[in-house]
């Protein structure tokens, strides 16, 4: 029976978090890392999903490096890779992320108008303020959240008024561009941007911030929120405060498009599923698990025995300096809720510092999850961060994707080619 409402929205994340110590054994996945991406974009385009996203981040841990070429989430430029993959397909969207923290907003700007114009309207920006790098640029420490987002904040500003400066008219009847002349707290930029804006939907704004700040930012500036929500409460929670902060700047309820990260481990039985997920998380260093919590949370388990609970009178008070509050405050709230043993605690997202939806089970379980958290307000979509190997990858596009587009969740196919354009389809 379709369900009523607006359809999902759904994106695909090109991070290789899915591969299985069986797709490692495969042989390395970063000698031709673009043919993989091409293969995926167009199974996804397949699938008629909203976009392909690329995670990023400016700076690189040594560990991360050996044994490869150290091409990874954060190693290929995100914006010139999806360019890249931008002449391989025609629809689906493509979420690049830049950092307003390290990257002056003339040149983000110009960056994106340019994938924007090579894609024919298909660039998305994913707007972070970063939690590392800062020692690549200059800085010994990284400025303090409420810092990061006044400067997020007062970039994104300049990065619209520069797309809007040069805009979009044929070579007969062309406005001519205009400066801007900002002269704010953190920049001074006098426009106008060296590239005219394409005759298609403007760019969406995505932002992936879910602490108090990043939540008040989010409301003012973005199209969609990419969230850590690893339980039906906290996605609902989200989502209403985030509709009622929309409202709050004179936006309507449905001007966010809220999506969790999804993790999911499918197979043909849940027995199966469980082991794909156990095998997935098999070469996962342990010490490297629990230096996660400790900086997280401040909480040293590493002598801690493996069967007792940790409860709320063993948790230290918060360190001063937190690499993400999000994240510390989910695995706090999951500290409180559940009191897990040590064991117990290791599996769950939130001590992975991603937080992410997980479902492990067969597609129709998947489905029928996923239908009764929109069911339920909790999404308006999730963005699949995927898990356990390429065969799960090829369950969640080809079987578990149709199933939502029979039960009147998903689309059957795209109402246009822009990016902003997807996010706006609302009927399948």
């Amino acid at each position: 029976m379709p369900a009523t409402g607006n359809i999902l929205h759904i994106g695909m994340s090109l991070a290789a978090t899915w591969l299985t110590g069986r797709d490692r054994a495969a042989g390395p996945q970063d000698r031709d890392p673009i043919a993989a991406d091409i293969e995926l974009c167009r199974m996804s385009e397949a699938a008629r999903l909203d976009f392909m996203f690329l995670p990023d981040t400016l700076f690189a841990d040594p560990r991360g490096l050996r044994g490869g070429a150290g091409i990874g989430p954060g190693g290929l430029d995100p914006t010139l890779r999806l360019a890249a993959l931008s002449q391989h397909t025609r629809q689906v969207g493509l979420l690049t992320t830049v950092s307003t923290t390290f990257v002056p907003p003339y040149i983000l700007a110009r960056q994106l108008q340019s994938l924007h114009w090579l894609s024919g309207g298909r660039a998305g920006w994913n707007i972070v303020t970063a939690l590392d790098g800062q020692r690549n640029f200059g800085l010994d420490d990284m400025p303090g959240p409420e810092e990061k987002y006044a400067r997020a904040a007062e970039a994104t500003e300049i990065v619209r008024r520069l797309w809007a400066s040069n805009p979009a008219a044929s070579a007969d009847d062309a406005p001519p561009a205009e400066p801007i002349d900002h002269a704010g707290r953190y920049f001074r930029v006098a426009g106008p941007l060296n590239v005219r804006m394409p005759p298609t939907d403007r760019i969406p704004l995505v932002q992936a911030g879910a602490s108090e700040t990043g939540r008040s930012f989010a409301a003012q500036v973005a199209d969609a929120i990419f969230a850590s929500t690893p339980d039906k409460e906290a996605a609902l929670s989200l989502r209403r405060d985030l509709r009622r902060r929309a409202a709050a700047h004179g936006r309507a309820a449905d001007d966010i498009v809220v999506m969790p990260g999804l993790n999911c481990y499918l197979a043909d039985s849940r027995a199966e599923a469980e082991e794909l997920f156990m095998e997935t998380h098999a070469g996962i260093d342990r010490t490297r698990r629990l230096e996660m919590v400790r900086q997280m949370i401040g909480l040293d388990l590493t002598d801690w025995p493996e069967d007792r609970p940790i409860r709320a009178a063993d948790l230290p008070e918060l360190p001063a300096r937190l690499r993400s509050r999000t994240h510390s405050g989910l695995l706090r709230r999951m500290i409180l809720r559940d009191e897990p043993t040590l064991a117990e605690l290791l599996r769950r997202p939130e001590s992975a510092g991603s937080g992410h939806w997980r479902i492990i089970g067969t597609v129709d379980d998947a489905a029928e999850q996923i239908a009764e958290w929109h069911r339920d307000g909790a999404i308006d979509g999730f963005i699949n961060v995927p898990g356990g190997g390429r065969d799960s990858m090829r369950r969640t596009l080809q079987e578990l994707i149709p199933q939502l587009s029979e039960r009147g969740l998903f689309r059957r196919d795209y109402g246009g080619d822009t990016f902003l354009g997807h996010l706006r389809q609302r009927r399948a």
